[in-house]
């Protein structure tokens, strides 16, 4: 098992803040960027000069993006990194801003996830390695394919698949930060088909935001004179590729199983005491895909369980609380730093009327292109 950093330097949450993620608009990334850490700011009650770095997530903004953007705060001259990782680049700012932490050289870091995603021209597509399905198979077909085998295998409806988006929306409607704020019914999930079982409320929209997330060593939460209570610790950061698998296997699945597996094994906790869950649910099949994966249940039982309300704000383990991909909206370098701040505000028990009852565990699960997993898992004072 590899050695979690994390451990003998405890790092914590104390700032989190966001700039609702939307549709694509004429709003520019810095004033997208500097809403996001302005309320993180407020929200830890520091000011910007006691920040010692900074790392930002960015999929697709290109270079430079940070001291253009942070200056405006005050040039302080601290250290700035840009972080790509596709979607999971904010969860990878996070990562790092962690790991400075948990080394020792600096106290207070920042991590910012922030994206306009207008330019899609992705390095594969520049790496002159042909795919043999070429522009055939896009994405929502791809998962459409993955929904229509687990469909087989378990036993799982239609219907039941749609209630992922059901809950999700629901979920999102309560959360002010999300892009998509409505209640939907399962009739409406089930309208417009966009490839196979899956639908338009069934796809993560992709639009524009901010998500900023502080992280502290525990010496400066003290000499801050912050409450405990509202600075979670990160127990564990774990970041991987993928690897070689069986034929026919679910690449992502099996990467995220793996991950998993060695971020909950670093926080020394199970399965059984994830309170919270934050999972890259960009199509409806993936939340009952990657719940399996990650060891909530058996193989073919997410459905049943789903439907039963286990994954409920108020059931067993609520999964995607913030709205998930689904309903919060996938602007690809907030998001990972995004369920970050959900988890956060869920162990704090500030999240309003989507509060998981007593939620002391919480994990953050972002896959991307490559295929590249981060997991990490956060646990409330005194969990």
């Amino acid at each position: 098992m590899r050695r979690n950093p994390l451990a003998d330097r405890p790092v914590h949450v104390i700032g989190i803040g966001l700039h609702r993620y939307q549709r694509m608009s004429s709003t520019t990334y810095v004033e997208l960027g500097l809403t996001a850490v302005r309320e993180a700011l407020a929200d830890a009650g520091i000011a910007w000069g006691r920040v010692e770095a900074a790392y930002t997530g960015s999929a697709l903004l290109g270079m430079a993006v940070s001291r253009l953007m942070l200056s405006r705060l005050g040039t302080t001259g601290i250290p700035m990194q840009q972080v790509e990782n596709a979607s999971a680049s904010g969860s990878t700012a996070v990562a790092m801003a962690a790991l400075e932490v948990a080394s020792g050289r600096s106290d207070v870091v920042l991590a910012l996830g922030i994206d306009k995603p207008e330019d899609w021209r992705v390095a594969p597509r520049k790496a002159g390695i042909p795919s043999l399905a070429g522009d055939a198979v896009v994405p929502f077909t791809s998962f459409a394919l993955m929904a229509n085998r687990y469909m087989q295998a378990s036993g799982a409806t239609v219907e039941q698949l749609a209630k992922v988006a059901v809950k999700n929306h629901a979920n999102g409607a309560r959360n002010p930060y999300a892009q998509r704020q409505q209640v939907r019914t399962l009739d409406e999930v089930l309208e417009d088909p966009i490839s196979g079982c899956l639908t338009r409320l069934q796809c993560c929209p992709v639009g524009e935001g901010a998500a900023a997330v502080i992280v502290a060593s525990a010496d400066a939460v003290e000499e801050l004179g912050l409450d405990p209570r509202r600075c979670p610790r990160i127990l564990s950061s774990v970041s991987a590729s993928q690897g070689f698998y069986e034929p026919g296997a679910d690449t992502d699945a099996a990467l995220t199983a793996d991950t998993t597996r060695a971020a909950l094994d670093q926080a020394g906790i199970t399965p059984e005491d994830i309170d919270v869950l934050e999972v890259h649910d960009a199509f409806s099949i993936e939340e009952l895909l990657y719940v399996e994966a990650m060891g909530l249940c058996g193989p073919g039982e997410a459905a049943g369980l789903l439907e039963a309300g286990a994954f409920d704000i108020g059931g067993t383990c609520a999964v995607s609380p913030s709205g998930g991909l689904l309903a919060m909206g996938h602007p690809l370098g907030p998001t990972g730093t995004g369920q970050i701040a959900e988890i956060a505000r869920q162990l704090r028990g500030e999240a309003g009327d989507r509060q998981q009852p007593g939620a002391g565990h919480g994990v953050a699960h972002m896959v991307g292109i490559g295929a590249v997993c981060v997991v990490h898992v956060l646990a409330a004072q005194g969990a």
